[in-house]
């Protein structure tokens, strides 16, 4: 729009408007008032001063021209008058000039006369104090005294003057000075108020906006805008600022970037770790699945007998494994173990552990170990086995020495071992021959729940001594008698207290009675699973029952 074609009205408010613009800045108005009240102080401090001086000028002015007329006076009076002569020159001072009254006391301080209004000085305060003028508390009135050898006959006079004159000289000094400190005030706050909107205020508001953009910029990942500060060149305080500005950005974008970077390489890296994570959980799972197979897949069936077991590995795969296989001449091999140590090299060790037991228990031979087991009761592994323990129970038996000695002379450098049950139980007669190696001791309960047999170990865990004394034992099972072996995951289990869950009360569970072998399983694994609740499985729980039936 064209200025000229806009009325003088609407000009002079616009122009009214931009002076004032700087006025809308919280900082100018601030600097402002403080521009303006450190102006008035200043010139009120210098305004003091002067007034004292200025009143004592005018004092002082006073004072001559009375002198004046004393000295007029003084010269008319003859040297031989006497002081009542004197006095009465002095009065014609009443009325000339400002002199309102007047007191004249002799050497002796004696008052020889006065007129008009008394002064408040006295003779004493004039000799002794040598006080020579004073204003009334109102400063409407001021005394002045004069001394010998000024005055001829007479030692002590004390004019009392009209100062209101003074008074008003003064009072218009001081409106003058005040006035000339208003007009120089408001210049100064002016000037500073027009220098201030291009000099600090408008590269402020621009450098807050910079702020802002950059402030966008970074959050929403934009490039670099055009700031304000980049353009600028400053040598004083804000340009030190617009530089720290301008550095703080640079840093802050090479940080992002370098950021950035470093989140693409993590990506990348995480990426790789998922990738290599589900690979590897593939593998457990198959791992689990295959170490799953290794585990009999159908427990056997024989007439008046009840087979069951439960594995729950506390990971992807176990240590722990049972199995129930037969074995030649019609027995049964029932086996319960614990390998040290969990996941897949306990996992691997208790297929090799399962595949010996197996291999060895059927007069097998591997990797020239000599697996033939004579049938002379010499060549019983512990002296002391009953007479009766059926020659073909000591030769599955002696498959737990045989992997022992396996395990101990190609392993012995990663010192892997199990605990280790290893039972042949005649299904015709209930006999039951064991090894028990280092393994927590099954129970025989009647169907009462009554305990009739704690297997207790006969023999250290399996790999651990080449020569181990692993003694075979004997028991039997009558009708109505169950079998009951677990590792010690079953006691061992904790609730998130971190309380067991304790052979007290398996062995509550167990005395209970009645069970079938899968009842008595399922009841125990439904309070091992009541008792850990939502705390982490600490170690692999396995059980086995067998149960004859009555």
């Amino acid at each position: 729009m064209d200025l000229a074609s806009l009325p003088k009205d609407q000009l002079m408010i616009n122009a009214l408007k931009r002076w004032l613009k700087p006025t809308r800045s919280r900082l100018s108005r601030r600097i402002v008032f403080y521009v303006f009240v450190s102006v008035v102080v200043i010139e009120t401090i210098i305004l003091i001063p002067s007034t004292m001086k200025r009143e004592k000028e005018l004092l002082q002015q006073m004072r001559s021209v009375a002198w004046a007329q004393i000295e007029v006076l003084m010269t008319l009076v003859p040297d031989t008058a006497g002081a009542s002569q004197v006095f009465d020159q002095v009065r014609q001072l009443q009325g000339c000039s400002e002199i309102v009254g007047g007191t004249l006391y002799d050497l002796d301080g004696d008052r020889i006369g006065s007129f008009g209004e008394p002064p408040d000085i006295s003779f004493s305060e004039v000799t002794a104090a040598g006080v020579q003028q004073a204003k009334s508390p109102d400063g409407r009135r001021i005394d002045m005294a004069w001394r010998q050898p000024q005055l001829k006959k007479a030692n002590v006079l004390v004019l009392r003057q009209d100062a209101t004159a003074v008074k008003r000289e003064l009072e218009a000094f001081i409106l003058r000075i005040a006035g000339l400190i208003l007009i120089i005030s408001i210049f100064v706050t002016v000037g500073a108020w027009s220098a201030m909107q291009p000099i600090v205020v408008t590269p402020i508001l621009r450098l807050r906006k910079d702020l802002v953009l950059a402030g966008e910029a970074i959050s929403n990942d934009r490039s670099t805008p055009d700031f304000y500060a980049a353009s600028v060149h400053r040598r004083d305080e804000l340009g030190d600022v617009i530089a720290a500005f301008n550095q703080m950005y640079r840093r802050i974008s090479e940080a992002i970037s370098e950021r950035r970077k470093a989140e693409a390489a993590l990506q990348q890296s995480l990426e790789q770790v998922r990738a290599y994570t589900q690979a590897l959980n593939t593998e457990m799972e198959r791992g689990r699945e295959m170490q799953k197979n290794f585990l009999p897949a159908m427990l056997p069936q024989r007439t008046g007998w009840e087979f069951a077991a439960f594995i729950e590995p506390a990971r992807q795969v176990s240590g722990d494994f049972y199995d129930v296989f037969e074995l030649p001449g019609g027995s049964v091999g029932l086996v319960i173990a614990d390998v040290c140590d969990k996941g897949v090299g306990a996992a691997l060790f208790m297929a090799l552990f399962r595949s010996l037991i197996r291999i060895f228990s059927g007069q097998t031979s591997l990797q020239g170990l000599d697996c033939h087991i004579t049938e002379s009761p010499e060549n019983s592994t512990s002296p002391e086995a009953p007479a009766d323990v059926r020659l073909a129970h000591r030769t599955a038996l002696e498959a737990v020495r045989l992997t022992n000695a396996y395990i101990v002379k190609n392993h012995e450098d990663l010192a892997m071992f199990a605990t280790l049950f290893f039972g042949v139980l005649n299904p015709s007669t209930g006999e039951l021959s064991y090894i028990n190696g280092g393994h927590d001791p099954p129970y025989i309960l009647d169907n009462a729940g009554t305990i009739k047999a704690h297997l207790g170990p006969t023999g250290p865990a399996v790999g651990v001594q080449a020569d181990a004394n692993l003694e075979m034992r004997q028991t039997s099972m009558a009708p109505g008698d169950i079998f009951f072996g677990y590792t010690d995951g079953v006691t061992e289990a904790r609730m998130v207290q971190g309380e067991f869950f304790g052979e007290k009360r398996l062995l509550r569970l167990l005395k209970a009675g009645g069970y079938s072998a899968e009842g008595m399983l399922k009841n125990i694994s439904e309070a091992l699973e009541a008792h850990i609740g939502s705390a982490e499985q600490f170690d692999d729980i396995t059980m086995l029952a067998v149960r004859r039936l009555p």
